[in-house]
């Protein structure tokens, strides 16, 4: 009887141990193998690869077992099943705005320059860890510079908040092409009916008078507000323990009730909230009903941690079930960018939102906060979302992004919009692009690409070239005799469209000719250069605050609240950073 139970023991053993055998190959769609390809087994984590012709042999105690197949470029699969037959796994190709997604992006990229001869220009001016200045071009060699037009306004609102509590402002938050998209144009366009205009102006460059510079102002066509498409706007607002300060939840519900005044009858709002919790407060209530809408706002109250993944992820599933067709579906997130549970990594979260801008739903970003704020991740994440990024320091930054901005914040007109401008060699000898600074992993990375921007209704994108003439120019401007400069290409999509829309203007050589143009046009040089001065940049090296300020208050108008305010940055910025205006304070106090 032993034996029997004995026996009996032994083969429920041999029965548990028994090994499956799955076997297969993974392809692409057109049948072509796929080595290297990563096999996770979900029943055990282990993680194997495809071999030279594709194939793979796994074994499993289960009959009945588990796997994903991943590989960079392709869209992971999952199959689960037994072991009886030959697995033929097909993965499919990523579109090429998703390939790669965790690879950093370009922000400006010189035509036919190789990386070797990037890195090469870039060692004597690498000045700090992440963003490198652009350096000088040599037009013969190199005459083109593509860069993303994307209208961020983030950067200056931050230097403000820095300067403010008389703290140094960090140079990786200095991004120029954004302090100069924060103002509006000085200069009244002239009417276009393009979806995209293009204007320029020439002048001199006040750090270096031997050079001068050249302004390209690329200008969204405004549309009327009763004539804008219906909206569903998802407002995704973070309520975590973190939220819980006057400069962060508040400043929030200010400007979402700001926001909400502007809604019509044939608008939808839905409000997701994430803190201790994610939950749906609100779904898909008409924009007449703003009682409704702003006592759900009020009633927000902070606490609990930030599981902003799952956050995200609710609003989507809320934006794609309220989606409408030919409208305007929107997900505005409202954060200090503090996520601590879920996805963390801007890796992570670049694939959440890469995944999910093919819908055909925008993404823009409302950053708060001082301390713990992560400018990193909400600026990645209104990238990766096809939108925008605003950081609000004030209620009367919180009015101008939500009610006099509220179309151009909210209502795309182009989507990956993209310029090239290519310079005449035989009136410039070398330029370089002032902003749009690329992070050194970028320009490290071999396959790291360019992205075009989008762009809202009424906004103004100003790109900067500081220039090097050639004689023939000057002689040429001395006659007062015009010619091309440069030529500018402008590539952007409807939203929605596939189609790759195209625009060429061209540029004079003829410097700015009236007083106004020329004051608006120095104006944005003073901006560049605070810039540049905040970075510590090797090109202005020799030019002083004290200079700067005397130039900012000669080209200012007194009579534009946003500039009356620069000019005092500039001043407060001068006393912080001026080693003459330290060693001068420093006696008074003795």
């Amino acid at each position: 009887m032993l034996f029997v139970l004995m026996f009996g023991c032994l083969c429920s053993a041999a029965s548990a141990q028994q090994q499956y055998y799955f076997r297969g190959e993974v392809s692409d769609e057109s049948g072509n193998l796929l080595q290297q390809v990563a096999i996770r087994q979900l029943s055990t984590g282990l993680l194997f690869k495809s071999g030279m012709a594709g194939r793979f042999g796994i074994t499993s105690n289960a009959l009945v077992d588990s796997f994903s197949f991943s590989l960079e470029g392709y869209q992971s699969e999952k199959w689960v099943g037994t072991a009886a037959s030959f697995l033929q796994i097909r993965l499919k190709l990523l579109p090429p705005s998703l390939a790669n997604p965790d690879r950093p992006r370009l922000s400006s990229r010189t035509n036919n320059m190789s990386r070797q001869e990037q890195r090469k220009a870039f060692i004597g001016n690498e000045t700090y860890a992440s963003l490198l200045e652009n350096p000088w071009i040599n037009t013969l060699q190199f005459p083109t510079t593509g860069l993303s037009l994307n209208v961020d306004r983030a950067s200056y609102s931050n230097i403000r908040r820095f300067l403010n509590r008389s703290a140094f402002v960090p140079q990786d938050a200095v991004r120029i092409e954004e302090m100069l998209n924060y103002f509006p144009p000085a200069i009244a366009r002239a009417s276009d009916t393009a979806v995209l205009a293009v204007s320029s102006l020439l002048g001199p460059c006040p750090w270096n008078w031997d050079h001068q510079l050249l302004q390209v102002e690329v200008a969204a066509r405004q549309i009327d507000l009763d004539t804008l498409p219906a909206s569903h706007l998802v407002f995704l607002i973070d309520v975590s323990a973190s939220m819980d300060m006057p400069n962060r939840l508040p400043f929030l519900q200010s400007a979402f009730r700001m926001l909400t005044q502007n809604l019509r009858e044939k608008d939808t709002v839905s409000v997701v909230a994430y803190g201790g919790i994610s939950a749906v407060l609100l779904r898909a209530v008409s924009g007449c009903e703003k009682d409704s809408i702003m006592k759900v706002i009020d009633s927000l109250a902070p606490g609990g941690a930030t599981p902003g993944e799952s956050g995200i992820r609710m609003a989507y599933k809320i934006a794609k079930d309220h989606f409408i067709e030919k409208g305007n579906n929107r997900v505005i997130l409202a954060t200090d960018g503090d996520f601590n549970v879920g996805l963390r990594t801007e890796e992570e979260l670049d694939e959440l939102i890469s995944s999910q801008r093919q819908q055909g739903i925008y993404l823009t970003c409302l950053g708060v906060g001082m301390g713990n704020y992560k400018d990193s991740k909400i600026q990645l994440l209104a990238e990766k979302g096809n939108g925008n990024f605003a950081y609000i320091d004030s209620e009367r930054e919180a009015e101008k992004i939500m009610m006099k901005e509220f179309a151009q914040t909210l209502y795309t007109v182009a989507d990956n919009a993209y310029m090239q401008v290519s310079f005449s060699p035989q009136w410039v000898k070398q330029y370089r692009l002032i902003g749009f600074d690329n992070k050194s992993a970028a320009l490290l990375d071999t396959l790291s690409s360019i992205k075009g921007g989008e762009m809202g209704s009424g906004h103004t994108l100003t790109a900067l070239f500081e220039i090097e003439p050639t004689d023939g120019l000057l002689l040429l401007q001395r006659d007062q005799t015009q010619d091309t400069l440069a030529a500018v290409s402008l590539r952007y999509q409807f939203p929605g469209d596939t189609l790759i829309q195209q625009r060429v203007a061209h540029l004079q050589t003829s410097q700015a000719a009236s007083l106004a143009a020329l004051r608006a046009h120095q104006f944005n040089a003073a901006v560049a250069l605070f810039g540049m001065k905040l970075k510590e940049s090797a090109f202005v090296k020799n030019y002083g605050w004290d200079q700067l300020q005397t130039l900012t208050g000669q080209v200012i108008d007194p009579d534009q609240p946003l500039q009356t305010e620069f000019l005092q940055l500039v001043i407060q910025a001068a006393a912080r950073y001026d080693p003459k205006k330290k060693k001068r304070s420093a006696k008074k106090k003795d």
